[in-house]
């Protein structure tokens, strides 16, 4: 090591340094890199310690569960997940219309609600067979609960909403209330 150090700051061929200089500073390199190498091993010594303690805690949820109780009992259970449903929005003169593909669904499963606004469609696609998740090559379908809210944009006539299902396509015609519908003003020039 001492030879490698002395070729390394080219002590060897310093002309005029006596002979325990070079063994002075050669002595002084080992003493920083035994520093270094010490230092170094009580890093080495933390990080095993933290994995240490990371394994014992991954040991103790596993034996608790996932989550602890108070949390797991306040989560949503799967059957309370929902969807989103895909809806196309767009008007008339007259209406609000809105069209959503909801293949699958019977009309007795839907529920469309107004409060205020805020038009919620809710309603439940249900697999009638059984399949293994093995057995799946892609699973791209929805089946469950699903619903979608928006906020509409204009007044409606509530009480002459219209919905109905055709091929798999969902429909719902909002009427403008008179008041909300647009009037176009034309401006004269005195």
């Amino acid at each position: 090591m001492k030879k490698f150090l002395k070729k390394l700051y080219g002590l060897d061929k310093r002309s005029g340094i006596e002979e325990e200089e070079i063994e002075e500073e050669v002595q002084d390199q080992d003493d920083e890199d035994l520093y270094y190498e010490n230092e170094s091993s009580k890093d080495k010594e933390e990080l095993e310690e933290d994995e240490e303690m990371e394994e014992e805690i991954e040991e103790e949820e596993e034996e608790k569960g996932s989550m602890p109780a108070e949390i797991e009992d306040e989560w949503p259970a799967e059957e309370f997940e929902e969807g989103q449903l895909s809806i196309d929005v767009f008007q008339t003169p007259k209406a609000i219309m809105i069209k959503s593909t909801i293949a699958g669904v019977k009309p007795e499963d839907i529920d469309i609600s107004i409060n205020n606004d805020m038009l919620t469609i809710r309603g439940h696609r249900e697999l009638n067979e059984v399949v293994e998740e093995q057995d799946y090559l892609f699973r791209e379908c929805y089946w469950g609960s699903f619903s979608r809210s928006i906020i509409l944009p204009v007044e409606i006539e509530a009480d002459k909403v219209e919905a109905t299902i055709e091929n798999g396509v969902l429909s719902i015609t909002l009427p403008k209330a008179k008041n909300a519908q647009q009037i176009q003003i034309k401006v004269k020039e005195k």
